[in-house]
C-alpha cells in the first residue's frame, strides 16, 4: 500500500517508468527507499524534492551505491533517490583545464574521457570503477595520492544544488579564482548529502603526467623508528612525493605478497625528475630496508587495486563476517602508532585488520573483517587510542544493524550547534538524508 500510495502520488512529477519497489535493492546496509526512483534531468530531481518536502516525505540519495553503508541509521526512507541515469560531461575546457559534470557519473568514465586530452581529475578515491563523482564530493572521499593531490575540498570550484524545496542554487563559479568571502562549496562537500543534492560539479583538472614511479620500501624488522625517521627526511627534503603511503604488514601481504611494514612512495613528473626522486630514495635508503620500484603501467596497477581493498556498498561479501572501515585523523608521523596499534588487535579479537595511512597527510584507513561484536569491541578500542592522540575516527562503512549500536561520527563536535543550525534554515522538515550525518543530522 505505502509503495502504491508513493507512485501514485509521485506520477505527478516523475514518470512511472523511472520508478522501482525499493524490494529490487534492499540492502542490509540500511538507506534503502521504499520506492526508487531514477530523475534524468535536474529539474526532475527539483520537482521530487519539492513534492516529498510538501507532503512530508523522507530521501534518501544514492549515486552508484559504493557508500551505502557510510552513516544513517534509517533503514529506509520513503525515496531513493537514485542518480544512476543522471550522467555525463556538460563542459570540459580543455584549455582553462576545467570540467563540469552531472554527479551521477562514474569517476573512472570520466577520468577516461579525459585521458583523451592529457588530462585528468587529481583524486583517487576507493572504488573508483563504480564510485561516482558526486558521491565522491558529498563524503569528501580521498586516497593515498592526498598528499600530492589534496582532497575533493581542494578541487571543487563551483556546483548547483537542489535545496530540499526545490530550489536550485549554485555555488563558486567556472573560473579557478572565484571565491570572494566565504566559499560555499565546503559547506556541502562532506555533507553527505543533507543539505541539498549535487546536480553538478565543476572541478579544477591536472595534465596527465609523463611519467610515474612506484617505490615499495619494505622493512623486514619491523623498526617504525627507521620509518619515521626516513619519512622526516624526504618530506624535509626539495622531494614532491604524490604519496608517502604506510602500509601494515596484513595489507602489504595482500597487495604484495611480502608480510612487512611497507611505504609505498609515488613520484609523477616529466621522467627525469621522476629518476632525480628515486635516486634521492636510494641514496638515502634505510639499513635494512628493500627497494622495489614499479613504473607506468605497472604502478597504475598496483594503485588500481589499491582503490579496490575497503568495503564496497554495492556487495556484501561474506554473510557469516561483517566488514567495518575506519577513516581516522591524526599528527602526520603518528600513523604509525595507529597502525601498529591495530595490527597489536589481530590475534586477540581474531580479526582481520588491514591498515594503511599517509605519512604526509595523517590520514589513516583501517578495514576490519571478523565476528561483530569482535568488530565492534576493536573499533572501541581504536577509538579509544586514537582520541589520546588528540585524533579523530569516523566509521565510513558498518551493516545498518551496528550503526545503531555505536555512533559513526563519535563524540559531537564543540560546533556542532553551526551544523545542527544550518540544517534546521536549509531543511527544516529533515527531508533529505536524515540522521546520516554528525550528530543525528
Amino acid at each position: 500500500m505505502i509503495v502504491a500510495d508513493l507512485m501514485t502520488g509521485l506520477q505527478t512529477v516523475i514518470p512511472k517508468e523511472q520508478m522501482e519497489d525499493g524490494k529490487s535493492n534492499f540492502s542490509s546496509l540500511g538507506n534503502n527507499g521504499h520506492i526508487i526512483v531514477y530523475p534524468k534531468t535536474e529539474q526532475e530531481i527539483s520537482d521530487l524534492l519539492k513534492y516529498a518536502n510538501d507532503n512530508g516525505k523522507t530521501i534518501t540519495i544514492a549515486g552508484a551505491g559504493t557508500k551505502r553503508g557510510f552513516g544513517g541509521v534509517v533503514e529506509s526512507a520513503d525515496i531513493l533517490l537514485s542518480l544512476k541515469y543522471y550522467t555525463g560531461i556538460i563542459e570540459h575546457s580543455v584549455g582553462d583545464m576545467i570540467v563540469t559534470v552531472k554527479a551521477g557519473t562514474k569517476f573512472n568514465e570520466l577520468q577516461d574521457t579525459l585521458l583523451l586530452h592529457h588530462q585528468k581529475i587529481p583524486l583517487d578515491p576507493a572504488w573508483a570503477s563504480e564510485a561516482t563523482i558526486g558521491g565522491i564530493v558529498a563524503a569528501n572521499d580521498s586516497g593515498p595520492k592526498r598528499l600530492g593531490y589534496g582532497s575533493a575540498r581542494d578541487l571543487v570550484i563551483g556546483m548547483r544544488i537542489v535545496y530540499p524545496d526545490g530550489t536550485i542554487i549554485r555555488t563558486g563559479g567556472k573560473t579557478v579564482k572565484n571565491v570572494a568571502g566565504y566559499d560555499m562549496n565546503k559547506l556541502f562537500i562532506g555533507a553527505m548529502g543533507t543539505l541539498g543534492v549535487i546536480s553538478e560539479i565543476t572541478l579544477k583538472l591536472r595534465p596527465q603526467p609523463k611519467f610515474e614511479s612506484l617505490i615499495l620500501l619494505a622493512f623486514p624488522n619491523g623498526k617504525l623508528d627507521k620509518i619515521r625517521d626516513f619519512a622526516v627526511k624526504l618530506l624535509d627534503s626539495a622531494m614532491e612525493p604524490v604519496s608517502l603511503e604506510a602500509i601494515g604488514p596484513s595489507l602489504a601481504e595482500k597487495l604484495t605478497g611480502n608480510a612487512n611494514y611497507i611505504v609505498a612512495i609515488s613520484f609523477e613528473d616529466v621522467e627525469s625528475s621522476v629518476r632525480y626522486q628515486e635516486e634521492f630514495v636510494r641514496k638515502n635508503l634505510p639499513d635494512g630496508a628493500e627497494m622495489v620500484v614499479f613504473e607506468q603501467d605497472e604502478a597504475a596497477a598496483f594503485w588500481q587495486r589499491f582503490t579496490e581493498i575497503s568495503p564496497n556498498g554495492l556487495r556484501v561479501k561474506n554473510e557469516n563476517a561483517t566488514e567495518a572501515s575506519l577513516k581516522i585523523g591524526v599528527k602526520n608521523l603518528d600513523v604509525l602508532n595507529v597502525i601498529k596499534q591495530s595490527t597489536l588487535l589481530q590475534d586477540p579479537h581474531q580479526l582481520k585488520i588491514e591498515a594503511h595511512g599517509g605519512l604526509g597527510h595523517g590520514i589513516v584507513h583501517i578495514n576490519l573483517i571478523g565476528a561483530s561484536q569482535d568488530v565492534i569491541k576493536a573499533t572501541s578500542l581504536i577509538r579509544t587510542f586514537v582520541a589520546s592522540l588528540g585524533g579523530y575516527t569516523i566509521i565510513k562503512h558498518l551493516p545498518f544493524v551496528f550503526r545503531k549500536e555505536i555512533s559513526v561520527w563519535g563524540e559531537k563536535p564543540p560546533y556542532f550547534f553551526l551544523l545542527e543550525g544550518i540544517k534546521a534554515k536549509v531543511d527544516p522538515n529533515r527531508t533529505l538524508n536524515t540522521k546520516r550525518f554528525v550528530g543525528g543530522i
